[in-house]
């Protein structure tokens, strides 16, 4: 962990501050919640509930004190609601735009609604912001906008062909946020998420990330897929790693504004190599899965690495990862077995 962000932790706390948090209902928005409130924030949390769920904050209830919770107001509300939008921004310093509908294969099924929710309801957000005037804005980008671009580690000045409307979408939100800096004089800050793991990451669904799913199966004695030859590799982040990015977003000097940053540990694990450190985490919780692995065809619009070069948020916004991906799976994991049980424990 920093210093920077240590510091910035003890300010804050010390000092309260209102923050709107899109998505808050959902994985990456839900643990921001937490972290803020924990913090003695001031939160007003918006969510349509689409791909959020209230079960998510309920589980943040459990984990701060009555008084800190009651610094929440959540709104339930579609980020294509302009009207909404404009009423959640009233008061706020700072904004975390984490609302979106992920995920590449649902929008290669689905372009038309994951545009509408990631461009459309990017943009209201940004104008609403841009027009209350807020402290600070940090959004959710993506790793995806590096497309077929086979460099690695990849470098924020470097971006391939898109292979996905989602793809598209996010780094749109790039663009829209560059347009704004020229022409309103707003400062954004873009973080390029690389495959986020950790609490409360849905393993349901036909659109859920690889972590929980495979998690889930293992519990349940399942098998796991393994789309190819289970050598593509991604770089897995662990969400309290993504907490420290938004943080210390929001409180960048102006040095740091109008810049997309790549969040991860600039680390490589392929699926094969996954799927053996989730079994031997499980082991060492007395979980032994009886899980075998099947192989499928290669999913449409995947990337086949990904490794992120984190050079430039450690430079500019001080961020230092706390968790590695070994770290982050132990960390992860004995949420997952209290969660949804596991009926193979020794």
């Amino acid at each position: 962990m920093s210093q920077r962000y240590q510091e910035l932790c003890e300010t804050i706390r010390a000092n309260p501050q209102c923050w709107l948090v899109t998505g808050v209902a959902g994985f990456i928005g839900s643990n921001l919640l937490e972290a803020l409130l924990n913090l003695n924030q001031v939160v007003v949390g918006i969510d349509n509930l689409s791909t959020g769920s209230k079960g998510n904050l309920i589980d943040v209830k459990r984990q701060v004190s009555d008084t800190q919770w009651k610094n929440f107001q959540f709104v339930e509300a579609d980020i294509r609601e302009e009207s909404d939008i404009r009423r959640a921004c009233v008061g706020v310093d700072h904004v975390l735009h984490q609302a979106a509908l992920g995920s590449v294969p649902r929008s290669i099924h689905d372009p038309i609604t994951t545009n509408s929710v990631n461009v459309v309801g990017f943009l209201n957000v940004l104008q609403a912001s841009c027009d209350a005037d807020v402290k600070s804005f940090t959004y959710a980008a993506s790793s995806s906008t590096y497309g077929d671009s086979v460099i690695l580690p990849k470098e924020e000045s470097t971006i391939g062909n898109l292979l996905s409307p989602y793809a598209v979408t996010k780094y749109v939100n790039e663009l829209y946020a560059r347009t704004f800096a020229y022409c309103y004089g707003f400062n954004t800050i873009g973080l390029r998420y690389f495959n986020v793991f950790g609490k409360r990451q849905d393993p349901n669904g036909a659109y859920s990330a690889v972590i929980p799913r495979w998690l889930l199966a293992m519990l349940e004695n399942k098998s796991v897929t393994i789309n190819g030859d289970g050598l593509t590799s991604r770089d897995f982040c662990f969400v309290d790693n993504v907490i420290q990015a938004n943080i210390l977003s929001a409180f960048g000097n102006s040095e740091v504004k109008n810049e997309v940053y790549n969040i991860a540990v600039g680390g490589r694990t392929s699926l094969n190599e996954l799927y053996t450190a989730l079994k031997d985490g499980l082991e060492r919780h007395g979980v032994c899965t009886k899980s075998d692995v099947l192989h499928a065809a290669f999913r449409s619009g995947d990337v086949r690495h990904s490794q992120a070069s984190i050079k430039k948020a450690q430079a500019m916004l001080q961020y230092e990862p706390t968790h590695d991906f070994n770290a982050g799976i132990r960390a992860a994991i004995p949420w997952y077995i209290a969660r949804f049980g596991a009926s193979n424990k020794n």
